[in-house]
C-alpha cells in the first residue's frame, strides 16, 4: 500500500538529510548573530535552556517575544504553575510574553485523532512529545503574524527530532518565516559547553532560575496531559533501575492499594466522551 512506502521514505537517511539541508539553507539565509531590528517569537518553557537562550538572543539585538504553551503539564494532577512565567520571561529579556492555554485544542485536535488511529510507537510510546510540537508551533506562528515577527526560535538541540517537528510545521504554516536556533549557532554552542556554563551565564546576567545543579533530576523529562517521557542521564545505563522520582503520574507497585477501582470509558465515533469510576461513582466528561 501507499502508507508503508511513504513511511519508508520518511524514515530513510536520504529524506532526513534533505530535511537538514532545507533547514540549514533557511537558517543560513541571514546572519543569526546579528539580530538588531529583528523581531522573534521564542517557544519558551521557563527552564534553564530557554531562559538563557532568551537572554542571549536579546543580547544579539533580537526583540524577543516569549511564548509559553499550557498543554496540561503535570497531567492535571500536579499542574505546573504558569502564574509567574510572564514576569520571568520579561526579566530574562523578553519585550513581550504570552502564556496560552492550548489544552482543549491539544486534546481534541491532536490526542483524540491519535487515539482513534491507535497510533502507538513500537507498541509502548504514546507520541506525546511528537504531538505537542505542531500544536505549539501553530500558535507560535499565529503570534509571529500578530506581532510582525519574521523569525521564530525554539530550544531544541541540533541532534534530534524536535527541531524537525518545530521547523517543518513552521514552514508549512507560514512561508517566509525563518528559524533562529541557538543550539545550531557556533557562537552559542561553543560558549555553552554544558549545564554549568548555562548556570554561570544565568547568574552573571541575573536570569531567574529556580533549579540549580544541586537539585537537578538525574534524567531529562517531557510531559503534558497525554504523556510523560524520560531519557538520558542515569537512564542511559541499561543496568540501572529507574528511580522512584520517575513516578509522576503513578506510584510504584508496592505502594498501590490492594483493591483496584473499576473504570468505565465511553466512546463515541472513536473518541472517549466520558470516564466513570465505578467504585466511587465519580465522572468526567470534558476533554
Amino acid at each position: 500500500s501507499v502508507f508503508p512506502r511513504a513511511a519508508r521514505v520518511l524514515g530513510s537517511p536520504q529524506f532526513v538529510n534533505r530535511i537538514h539541508a532545507v533547514s540549514n539553507r533557511r537558517y543560513l539565509s541571514s546572519n543569526p548573530t546579528e539580530g538588531k531590528g529583528k523581531r522573534l517569537v521564542l517557544a519558551y518553557s521557563g527552564g534553564l535552556d530557554t531562559s538563557t537562550q532568551l537572554r542571549w538572543l536579546a543580547d544579539q539585538g533580537y526583540e524577543v517575544v516569549a511564548f509559553t504553551a499550557n498543554l496540561g503539564q503535570g497531567g492535571g494532577m500536579n499542574d505546573e504553575d504558569f502564574s509567574g512565567i510572564e514576569a520571568k520571561a520579561k526579566a530574562s529579556g523578553a519585550v513581550k510574553a504570552y502564556v496560552v492555554d492550548l489544552q482543549e485544542d491539544f486534546v481534541k485536535n491532536y490526542v483524540f485523532p491519535i487515539i482513534r488511529a491507535n497510533a502507538i510507537y513500537e507498541s509502548r510510546y504514546l507520541l506525546g512529545t511528537s504531538l505537542a510540537r505542531p500544536c505549539i508551533t501553530k500558535t507560535q506562528v499565529a503570534i509571529a503574524e500578530k506581532e510582525g515577527c519574521n523569525y521564530i526560535s525554539h530550544g531544541s538541540t541540533g541532534k534530534g527530532n524536535d527541531q524537525v517537528r518545530f521547523e517543518l510545521s513552521t514552514y508549512a504554516l507560514k512561508a517566509g518565516l525563518e528559524c533562529v536556533v541557538p543550539w545550531r549557532i557556533p557562537e552559542f554552542y561553543n560558549k555553552f559547553q554544558g549545564r554549568q556554563d548555562l548556570l554561570a551565564y544565568a547568574k552573571e546576567r541575573n536570569i531567574p532560575i529556580a533549579m540549580d545543579a544541586g537539585n537537578k533530576p538525574p534524567y531529562s523529562m517531557d510531559d503534558n496531559m497525554f504523556h510523560i517521557s524520560f531519557e538520558s542521564g542515569i537512564l542511559e545505563d541499561p543496568a540501572a533501575t529507574a528511580p522512584y522520582s520517575c513516578h509522576k503520574y503513578t506510584v510504584p507497585l508496592e505502594q498501590c492499594k490492594e483493591t483496584p477501582d473499576d473504570v468505565q470509558i465511553l466512546f463515541e465515533k472513536g473518541d472517549p466522551i466520558k470516564v466513570i469510576n465505578m467504585t466511587t461513582k465519580e465522572e468526567a466528561s470534558t476533554p
